[in-house]
């Protein structure tokens, strides 16, 4: 008997990376776990990997909720909002980037948790995990869709928390840095650079996570330098961003 014991939980952006991790780690704690992604062939491989405690539902993860209800017998009551795009490019890429980004990496979030928060307000209880990247927290180089949406999926966490956990809704944001996925590969000659040297594997974000939901932390930190980083940002903005136009005239030299 695991301690997320027939706990109904959804993952989106499954297919592999963290969120095939997460699905893993759920269903080996007893969840009964829907491993969502576009892609239907990596969302059904890693469900059949898990088991018979694992349901592939693929498709948007925007639109994912009400199959995925369905599919765990009615409701939901740990949404993993992992899905995500590692839009590259700076203030003027192509509008279809940007919207990309801003879709998948934030109003995915929004969407869920409409439709997801009645039932959860009703009952007093739920969670909601989202995968936001230390990139939220800080910036990274070479690539402002996805700094700037990942900055709004924690503003949008951050206010889930702050407007309903005293009626017992509980929000994590993980904040990794570079983590050896498919998206740490199309980061490309920037994260060579700046995420590549501290990378982790997926399972240890899964590992921070499970901590962090014991603990009842919000902010999940799997690398715990990050802190120091936010700090340092925070308490001198200037001498912070130096440090990282730094790396960027380092990046554009290389």
């Amino acid at each position: 008997m695991g301690a997320y014991q027939d706990t109904r939980v959804v993952v989106t952006g499954a297919g592999g990376g963290i969120g095939a991790a997460l699905a893993h780690r759920f269903a080996a704690e007893g969840a009964r776990v829907v491993v969502n992604d576009l892609d239907p062939d990596r969302a059904a491989a890693v469900a059949d990997r898990i088991g018979g405690r694992a349901l592939a539902v693929p498709g948007d993860a925007s639109t994912v909720v009400a199959e995925a209800r369905e599919a765990l017998g009615g409701t939901v009551d740990i949404y993993c909002a992992n899905a995500g795009i590692a839009a590259g490019g700076d203030a003027f890429a192509d509008e279809d980037v940007w919207d990309a980004a801003w879709q998948t990496n934030v109003m995915a979030h929004v969407r869920a948790a409409r439709l997801l928060l009645p039932d959860w307000l009703e009952r007093g209880s739920g969670r909601f995990v989202s995968t936001v990247s230390a990139a939220g927290l800080l910036t990274m180089i070479g690539a402002a869709p996805y700094s700037v949406t990942k900055h709004g999926a924690l503003a949008f966490a951050e206010w889930l928390s702050l407007t309903y956990r005293h009626r017992g809704i509980q929000v994590h944001a993980i904040c990794p840095q570079g983590v050896r996925t498919d998206m740490l590969t199309a980061a490309g000659s920037a994260g060579e650079l700046v995420l590549a040297p501290t990378a982790i594997e997926p399972d240890t974000v899964a590992d921070a996570l499970f901590d962090g939901m014991a603990k009842g932390t919000f902010m999940i930190l799997p690398h715990p330098e990050v802190a120091g980083y936010y700090t340092a940002r925070a308490t001198d903005p200037d001498r912070w961003l130096s440090g990282m136009n730094h790396l960027q005239r380092t990046w554009e030299g290389a």
